[in-house]
C-alpha cells in the first residue's frame, strides 16, 4: 500500500510539473529598434570606455503580467561590437579577445528570476562567452507594458551587472610604466530591452 502511494505521488508531480510547462506559452521577442546592449570598461585606469553590440535576438517566456515567471533566452551576434573605432573594433574581434571565428556569439540562458521589492528582480542564469560558461547574477528593473499606436504589446526592462572579463579566458592586457592596466577586467553592462508579445 505505502510503494501505491509512492507512485501515485509521483504521478501526481508529473502531472503539475507538465501542466506547468504547458501553461507557459506566451512569447516575447526582443524589438531590437527600441533596445540597446551596452558595456563599459576601464581605459588606463582614468576613464570609461563605452562599447555596444547592434545584433541581438531571442525569446522571453512569460504568462504573468508582472513576468514573475520570465524566462529569458538571449544571443549577441559578436562582430556587431561597436565602440565607434574600427581599428579598436578589429582588434576585440581577433583571437587576442572575443575570438569571433571560433565564438561568434554571446549566449545567456536564465535560471531564476526572483522578485526583491516592487518592479525589482534578480536574474540569474548562464552566460557563454568565449567558449566559457559562468552563472551571473543581473538587476532588472520591470519598466511597465503598454499598448503601442499599433496594437503590439510592448514590455520594457532595464538590466545591469558586472561581470569579470578574464573568467571568460578575455585575458589579453598590457600595463603602464606607472602600474595601472591598459583595459580594465570588470566589464559594467548596461542593456535597455523592449519586448513585444507575439
Amino acid at each position: 500500500m505505502k510503494s501505491f502511494n509512492i507512485y501515485i505521488l509521483f504521478i501526481a508531480i508529473a502531472i503539475i510539473q507538465s501542466t506547468t510547462v504547458l501553461a507557459q506559452t506566451t512569447k516575447w521577442g526582443y524589438d531590437t529598434s527600441h533596445a540597446k546592449v551596452s558595456f563599459t570598461i576601464s581605459h588606463f585606469g582614468i576613464s570609461e570606455t563605452e562599447g555596444k553590440f547592434t545584433k541581438f535576438d531571442g525569446v522571453v517566456l512569460s504568462d504573468e503580467p508582472n513576468f514573475s515567471d520570465a524566462k529569458f533566452n538571449f544571443t549577441i551576434d559578436v562582430s556587431s561590437i561597436n565602440t565607434e573605432d574600427a581599428k579598436r573594433d578589429q582588434h576585440l574581434k581577433s583571437a587576442d579577445f572575443f575570438d569571433i571565428e571560433k565564438y561568434p556569439t554571446i549566449v545567456f540562458k536564465s535560471k531564476s528570476f526572483k522578485s526583491v521589492g516592487k518592479n525589482k528582480y534578480k536574474l540569474i542564469g548562464n552566460i557563454t562567452i568565449h567558449g566559457v560558461t559562468k552563472q551571473i547574477t543581473l538587476d532588472v528593473v520591470y519598466k511597465g507594458t503598454v499598448i503601442d499606436p499599433y496594437k503590439n504589446t510592448k514590455a520594457g526592462f532595464k538590466i545591469n551587472g558586472v561581470l569579470d572579463r578574464t573568467q571568460f579566458g578575455l585575458v589579453w592586457n598590457g600595463n603602464l610604466s606607472t602600474g595601472e592596466l591598459l583595459v580594465g577586467n570588470e566589464v559594467t553592462l548596461d542593456i535597455n530591452i523592449e519586448l513585444i508579445k507575439k
